[in-house]
């Protein structure tokens, strides 16, 4: 019988090797688990009070049942945010394209938006967490999707080059606005988390999307307050980040503090080359590409996967699971399989 434990997971995060490689998914969509157990979870997600606790009971619980030792859940701040939508889509006009613009926009009325629409999910998902659990996650979106959520990327780059200044202090706000939410929440929900995360995508294939200058001095200024204040409650942090962003892992390691990171894209580099770079210093989460859990027969998993420990056991803490995430489209009995293979790996199933 699986009997989770959540410290396994924080060793990861500390660069320990944990007892039990640990399983570890940035996102598992809420319709392919609903596809797996046969139940509607966006209704219940939308649902009353006691709808909401059914959503939890059912999806920490699918969460234990595959051998999971934390609850992966976060809310986004991008949803609440007035006039946002234009992070990744171009049909949105983007709400703030000026310094008119930036001065009328709602940013104190943003934590109260937050911690109304998302207050009611993190309380039931505390009534709802197994023993041995806790969850990892917290407040979705870092200070670069949020920006470009305002903004648009291609605005945002608009605004660098024609006003330098409201460049600057878009960033500057929207890292004040975040840290008073992050504030709150550990005050409020931080009992619930073993490790505390946002996702905020610096880069592509090829490189950082903004220069590596921009990044380190605009970005990274406002991840370090929510690092230092995630420590102050002795817990450690972990940046998903998808792209090459080789050119800025020494700062965010050596200046913002991060404790583990998450993503990997084989097309960029393989798992096993961000351990080989960074597992003396940091935790790493990931391994598997999504695209190879999509299209790789079980036997062709299989081997990818013994691959990938095998090359990683014994540098550093690391935790096993897809480069991003599991959305809608990925088979829900590929990624069982990876599930499977992965357990059967650590002797899940021996008697």
């Amino acid at each position: 019988m699986f009997e989770p434990d959540y410290r396994n997971i924080v060793n990861a995060a500390r660069n320990k090797e944990a007892a039990r490689l640990p399983l570890y998914e940035h996102n598992v969509s809420m319709n392919k688990i609903g596809e797996i157990k046969g139940v509607d979870m966006q209704s219940l997600f939308q649902g009353d009070d006691r709808d909401i606790h059914e959503f939890f009971r059912i999806y920490c619980g699918f969460f234990e049942e595959y051998g999971y030792d934390v609850v992966t859940f976060e809310q986004c701040i991008g949803l609440v945010m007035p006039g946002a939508g234009a992070l990744g889509d171009s049909r949105v006009t983007p709400v703030i394209q000026d310094e008119d613009d930036f001065r009328a926009y709602p940013w104190d009325e943003i934590p109260e938006l937050y911690f109304n629409e998302y207050s009611k999910y993190f309380r039931a998902l505390r009534d709802e967490m197994p023993e041995g659990m806790k969850a990892i996650g917290g407040v979705g979106n870092g200070i670069f999707e949020c920006v470009q959520d305002l903004t648009g990327y291609e605005g945002l780059c608009y605004i660098a080059a024609d006003d330098e200044e409201l460049y600057h202090k878009m960033f500057q706000k929207v890292g004040e606005t975040d840290l008073k939410i992050w504030k709150r929440f550990m005050k409020e929900f931080g009992d619930i988390y073993c490790v505390l995360r946002f996702g905020d995508d610096l880069g592509y294939k090829s490189n950082t999307l903004l220069s590596t200058d921009d990044t380190k001095n605009l970005i990274f200024p406002q991840y370090k307050p929510i690092v230092d204040l995630v420590h102050s409650y002795g817990k450690p942090f972990l940046l998903h980040s998808c792209g090459k962003i080789f050119d800025v892992m020494d700062d965010l390691i050596d200046k913002v503090g991060i404790d583990a990171k998450h993503s990997n894209e084989d097309q960029i580099a393989r798992f096993p080359v961000w351990v080989e770079k960074y597992g003396d210093r940091i935790g790493n989460f990931g391994g598997i590409d999504v695209d190879v859990v999509c299209n790789a027969s079980k036997q062709e998993m299989k081997e990818y996967i013994h691959d990938v420990i095998r090359k990683c056991m014994g540098h550093g803490g690391f935790a096993f699971g897809t480069g991003n995430s599991i959305p809608d489209y990925v088979p829900a009995e590929n990624y069982l399989n990876m599930i499977e293979i992965v357990r059967g790996y650590r002797g899940d199933f021996k008697k």
